[in-house]
C-alpha cells in the first residue's frame, strides 16, 4: 500500500522551530532519495531539501544553515527540522521521493506551516 503521511505543522512565530516528520511506505522509501517540498499559495510545489538513503543532504538556497533534512531508514520515515522560520517559509509541505511529479506520483496531505511575523 503506498502511503505518505506528514505531520509536525502548525502555526509559529517569526525566528521559531518546527520539526516535520514524513512516515512513508516501503515501496516508496526503500532505495529512494527522499524530499521535501512545499507549496505556498499561488506558487509551484517547490524542493526545499532532499537526502539520499546513504545520507547524503542538499538544500535550496532559501533554505540553507536553518534547515535539516533527516531519514530513519529502519521507520521508513524522513524528518525536516526547521529553525529560524521566516514568514516566506509558510506553505503546505510534502514529502516524496526525488523527481516525484503531480500527475504520476501518489502524494499524501501534506501539513501546514504558518509563520507569523
Amino acid at each position: 500500500q503506498v502511503q505518505l503521511v506528514e505531520s509536525g505543522g502548525g502555526l509559529v512565530q517569526a525566528g521559531g522551530s518546527l520539526r516535520l516528520s514524513c512516515a512513508a511506505s516501503r515501496s516508496i522509501f526503500s532505495m529512494n532519495v527522499m524530499g521535501w517540498y512545499r507549496q505556498a499559495p499561488g506558487k509551484q510545489r517547490e524542493l526545499v531539501a532532499y537526502i539520499t538513503s546513504g545520507g547524503i543532504t542538499n538544500y535550496a538556497d532559501s533554505v540553507k544553515g536553518r534547515f535539516t533534512i533527516s531519514r530513519d531508514n529502519a521507520k521508513n520515515t524522513v524528518y525536516l527540522q526547521m529553525n529560524s522560520l521566516k514568514s516566506e517559509d509558510t506553505a503546505v509541505y510534502y514529502c516524496n521521493r526525488l523527481g516525484a511529479t503531480r500527475t504520476y506520483d501518489y502524494w499524501g496531505q501534506g501539513t501546514q506551516v504558518t509563520v507569523s511575523s
